[in-house]
């Protein structure tokens, strides 16, 4: 599943794919692939992603249940 929290995320941020990898030391690529829904991120890579764009693992990586 496409994360689109993520995207919107670090477009709110004015942040590149490339930038915010640099900020969690991956490549730009993996940042790709966690937007698109083609690799899922251990949990310090999360965590790192919240701590540069301000939000929780809740915000940005759980899905809702229904």
């Amino acid at each position: 599943m496409k994360n689109l929290r993520l995207k919107a995320a670090r477009a709110l941020l004015d942040m590149s794919q490339q930038e915010l990898a640099d900020a969690v030391h991956v490549s730009r690529q993996t940042i790709n692939a966690i937007e698109k829904g083609d690799y899922n991120p251990t949990i310090k890579l999360c965590r790192a992603i919240c701590r540069v764009l301000g939000k929780g693992l809740d915000e940005l990586f759980w899905e809702d249940e229904e």
